[in-house]
């Protein structure tokens, strides 16, 4: 088992680096996406990453419980892909978000920490980084910035590997 995260901001290549990185492993890949598609130009991005993956790539759509759907797909010799965290965390902090009722933001990423050093797989997690600009006006998008900045510093704290895109370049930060 190996867990690898990559940060990276908008458009880094992040994304395609997973992919290369998995396609190198030669195991049979599931690939977890977590963004709900809520309008027609973010369906034409998903469907870009779509046509990028190969087709005997098994593909998951879990917007939420996130850490359970890891551990229903883990297995010895096999590899998990997570696009993206920044997705799924702004889904489940989201207060106009399509979400369960009962959905504790808090409890979902306790329970991806806890998956995390249970998997028999090797995982590639991909987030965003969004806190190296300003920061933004409004509640939300400050309860947004530091809630990801939080989150991407539980997961490298447990992850093996950690690396920064900028300009489709790794640089490896752990």
């Amino acid at each position: 088992m190996s867990t690898h995260l990559i940060l990276g901001g908008a458009r880094s290549g992040k994304s395609a680096y997973a992919e290369r990185l998995a396609a190198a492993l030669e195991l049979p890949v599931t690939y977890i996406a977590t963004a709900q598609v809520y309008d027609d130009e973010f369906a034409k991005r998903v469907a870009h990453h779509k046509e990028r993956r190969p087709p005997y790539w098994q593909l998951v759509e879990a917007p939420f419980t996130l850490g359970q759907t890891l551990l229903d797909n883990d297995a010895p010799e096999t590899c998990l892909i997570v696009d993206c965290l920044t997705l799924w965390l702004a889904q489940c902090i989201c207060p106009d978000c399509d979400k369960p009722r009962q959905l504790d933001w808090q409890a979902e990423k306790q329970a991806l920490l806890d998956a995390l050093p249970q998997l028999q797989a090797t995982v590639f997690l991909v987030s965003n980084e969004v806190g190296m600009g300003i920061v933004p006006l409004g509640e939300i998008n400050r309860q947004f910035q530091d809630e990801q900045g939080r989150l991407n510093q539980h997961v490298a704290a447990l992850a093996d590997h950690v690396s920064f895109m900028a300009a489709g370049l790794p640089l490896k930060l752990k």
